[in-house]
This record gives C-alpha cells, sequence and structure tokens, in this order.
C-alpha cells in the first residue's frame, strides 16, 4: 500500500514564510504570496533566487500574454517584491517592476427601500443581525464574521472590530436599532444553546467555530432572491451603501473614513460619485442665468 508523500519545503520557502510571520502578514496574504512565487519558479524552471531583472520583466510579458487581469499580476508584483526586496536582500531586482494601473468602477449600492426589502424577506434572525451589521456598520465580511458577543459595548454605543484590514483595530457605530437587533438574535441564539461564554456573535454550525464568509455569502445570495432583488447583492454591497447613505446624510467623509477603516480619504472618495441624493441637491451655474425658454 503506498502512502502519500510530501515534498519537502525548499530553504527559499522557508525564509519567506518565517519573513511573513515576523512581519504579521496575515495567512490568506501568505498564501497568495507563495503562489505568485510558486508560478515564477514553474515559468523559470529554477529557484528564483538566481533571477534578473530581465526575467521577471519577461515574467510579468508572459502573466499579460496569458489573459491574466490587472489585479492578479499586482499582485503577483507586490509579492515578487516581498522576496527580493525582504528575503533575499535583492531590491535592485525588482526596482524596475511597476504594477499595472488599474481603472477604479464606481460600487453599485442599494436604496434604502431595497435595503429595507432584503431584510424584511430575510427569516432567519441570525443572518437579519448579521446583513444589520454589515449594512448599520459598514463592516466588510471578515469583520462580521469575527466578531464576538464582547465586542458589542451598548454602554458607548459601538462594536469592536478587532483586527479589520490592514491588522488594524478600529471602533464601528451601533445604533440603537442594530443593538435591538443583536439582542432579539442573542436571545434566540442564548436559548438555542448556540451561545458560549466570550464566544462568537454569529457562530457556525459547530459553535466553537464562527460562521465562515462564504456560508454568509450564500444567505445573503438566497435572501435576495426571496426579496426579488436584481442587483447582484453581496455583503461588500451593503457596506458600500452603508457608506453611500451616510454621505447623504451629510456626514462628514473624513468621519465616514474612520468609520469604514479606510487608511486613505482618496479610498472613501469614491463614494462622492455614487451619492445621488448629494447631486441632486447642488445647484447647477446654469439655473443661474437668465435665459428664455
Amino acid at each position: 500500500m503506498s502512502q502519500a508523500t510530501h515534498q519537502p519545503i525548499s530553504a527559499l520557502r522557508q525564509r519567506m514564510i518565517e519573513d511573513m510571520q515576523l512581519r504579521k502578514l496575515s495567512p490568506k496574504t501568505q498564501s497568495a504570496y507563495i503562489l505568485a512565487v510558486k508560478k515564477l519558479t514553474a515559468y523559470l524552471g529554477h529557484s528564483p533566487d538566481t533571477a534578473t531583472r530581465e526575467d521577471l520583466r519577461q515574467f510579468q510579458l508572459h502573466l499579460v500574454d496569458q489573459g491574466t487581469s490587472r489585479i492578479t499580476i499586482n499582485a503577483a508584483v507586490t509579492a515578487l517584491r516581498f522576496l527580493f526586496e525582504v528575503t533575499l536582500d535583492r531590491q535592485d531586482v525588482v526596482d524596475k517592476l511597476k504594477t499595472v494601473p488599474v481603472p477604479r468602477k464606481l460600487p453599485v449600492v442599494l436604496s434604502r427601500e431595497e435595503v429595507r426589502r432584503l431584510l424584511e424577506a430575510t427569516t432567519s434572525l441570525k443572518y437579519k443581525a448579521a446583513f444589520s451589521v454589515a449594512y448599520g456598520a459598514g463592516l466588510r465580511i471578515s469583520e462580521v464574521t469575527a466578531l464576538k458577543i464582547s465586542d458589542i459595548d451598548s454602554q458607548r454605543m459601538t462594536l469592536h472590530v478587532e483586527q479589520g484590514k490592514g491588522r488594524k483595530d478600529r471602533y464601528a457605530m451601533l445604533s440603537p436599532m442594530l443593538l435591538a437587533i443583536l439582542r432579539a438574535w442573542w436571545h434566540e441564539g442564548h436559548a438555542r444553546g448556540l451561545m458560549l461564554n466570550g464566544g462568537w456573535l454569529f457562530p457556525g454550525q459547530n459553535p466553537v467555530n464562527p460562521i465562515t464568509a462564504r456560508h454568509l455569502s450564500r444567505a445573503i445570495r438566497a435572501a435576495a432572491v426571496d426579496a426579488e432583488m436584481e442587483k447582484r447583492v453581496t455583503m461588500h454591497l451593503l457596506r458600500h451603501s452603508y457608506a453611500t447613505h451616510l454621505l447623504e446624510q451629510k456626514v462628514d467623509i473624513r468621519v465616514i473614513q474612520v468609520l469604514l477603516g479606510h487608511s486613505k480619504l482618496e479610498t472613501t472618495s469614491l463614494y462622492t460619485q455614487v451619492a445621488t441624493d448629494v447631486l441632486q441637491e447642488v445647484t447647477s451655474p446654469l439655473e443661474t442665468l437668465s435665459l428664455p425658454t
């Protein structure tokens, strides 16, 4: 009977893994970096530690010729920069490696009426509470799944978002209505034996583990079908809608930046282009002219 054999990790990969761990890169980022280096190794046919500038240039052209998306190419560039700058200490090899400009698309958002329809069509209190957190506090799906019961502060009316994107903690707003929905879910979950002491706010099938992002994504797609939504509804769409609706309520964009956990104001300013209520309140200079009609 044959036994499965595992190829030993090369010394270079082991060192890169250690470098990533030292810098506390997320497991997802580490996996993406390793995958990019694997692709380079396969392209070169040998270990990448002896690669030249021209090798990396040809590899990037190879990715383009394969029809690789700009986002994937940029992710590979970032990974290779880490390998050569940090692990191999060969900055000169990647100093000409450039990312590809990615056209920014305006985010699709739901109207307030569409959000209401979605929540009303959600029969599961657990999912309704999770969707409400995404829309009512602007959390990313990964941040929703990582919430613990102890992250709710009903005295200060905040949600503690631990290690969000960029490995940064922040506080999100907790509105009275969102608190009421979360309390209703807690009572139901506690009665069903799902709420463990110090446990997850949204536990998975095994309460020891949190609900997965995939599970939550399936749930919101099902709710959108029940609500007869024409748009492709995702958890991130609720976050987009949260930011846009705050802007339409004339909340300062710098406050929205903090609430969303954006490191750059430029990222948040994208929502100014989809806040149609704001546009409707602006008077065109044409209206100030006395023209015959």
